[in-house]
């Protein structure tokens, strides 16, 4: 790995980005900002065009194999599901080399999906901002706030001290682009990736429901209203847990559940299920935290399961 690695830090690398989508050209654009050179990018689409001409500019689009055969570091930024088909592929028609450092950005997969290019003698590692990337400018700095879930071969402290080489790279690049490396065992990639999903896709969800019961009652601006609300029990729930929740659940007052749910059934009767689901999941986490007693509890599920 001498041609791209120094001391177990990533030397100056020349960076081919597969592809130019949200994820890619923000990544590509802080490696840039952290003084690699991106030689290269994939893009087909007018957006991957049109991000690739604001983040990478003056970067030439090529397809897939060229970029992989010019790069030093290989950022494969492609959808999970797409990631080993690629691999594959590349691996195939000979893109890799010994010496490369081939990176990938799936969530849910660690670096045994990298295999058919760690025989060719890749250094594998994965790398996900724990990050909503919308593809523009400001993704760039923000990555200075979040965090990048890291996974490299082997166990750094248990296993061949080789294996730490990996991790030392992986964490270096995280590090150059300004972010906070956190080490993810590979057992472990799907379960941190659902954590993830599950957290920042379901709260959009959940907003964008409470949005729609107001604007349904007729109050708008319904975002300026709950704004406050929600920023507020956010920062509460991520700072005090459990202690934090408030409410009719939280409270066992399952009158008000059972008025809730009439008015949000004649509202959606879809939205309605949701409700049931979320406040039963509630009055357990309530109990746990000893705000709930057994009562209390009892007379929620009540509520939740009347029809």
């Amino acid at each position: 790995m001498d041609s791209a690695i120094d001391g177990g830090r990533p030397a100056r690398l020349a960076v081919g980005v597969v592809s130019a989508g949200r994820v890619g050209a923000v990544l590509g654009a802080a490696l840039a900002r952290a003084g690699h050179h991106v030689v290269a990018a994939s893009g087909v689409s007018q957006a991957s065009v049109r991000r690739a001409e604001t983040l990478l500019p003056d970067v030439p689009l090529l397809p897939p194999d060229e970029v992989c055969s010019r790069a030093d570091l290989v950022l494969l930024a492609v959808p999970d599901d797409v990631l080993p088909g690629l691999v594959r592929g590349l691996a195939a028609a000979g893109c890799f080399r010994p010496g490369q450092i081939a990176v990938h950005t799936a969530g849910s997969r660690g670096v045994a999906v990298l295999d058919p290019a760690t025989e060719q003698g890749v250094l594998p590692l994965a790398l996900h901002p724990a990050m909503t990337v919308t593809g523009r400018p400001e993704d760039v700095d923000r990555l200075a706030a979040c965090c990048i879930g890291v996974t490299a071969p082997g166990d750094p402290e248990h296993g061949d001290p080789r294996d730490a080489v990996g991790w030392s790279v992986a964490e270096a690049l995280v590090l150059e682009m300004s972010a906070e490396p956190v080490r993810i065992p590979e057992a472990m990639r799907p379960l941190y990736h659902a954590a993830l999903a599950h957290g920042a896709n379901h709260l959009t969800t959940l907003v964008g429901d409470c949005v729609q019961l107001l604007e349904t009652a007729g109050i708008r601006p319904a975002e300026r209203l709950v704004a406050p609300l929600l920023s507020a029990a956010l920062d509460n729930a991520l700072r005090h847990g459990d202690r934090a929740l408030t409410g009719p659940v939280a409270r066992g007052d399952a009158g008000t559940v059972r008025t809730h749910l009439e008015h949000i059934g004649d509202a959606d009767a879809d939205l309605a299920a949701v409700y049931r689901a979320l406040a039963g999941r509630t009055a357990h986490r309530a109990a746990a935290a000893g705000l709930l007693g057994p009562d209390g509890v009892r007379d929620i599920e009540t509520a939740l399961e009347e029809k």
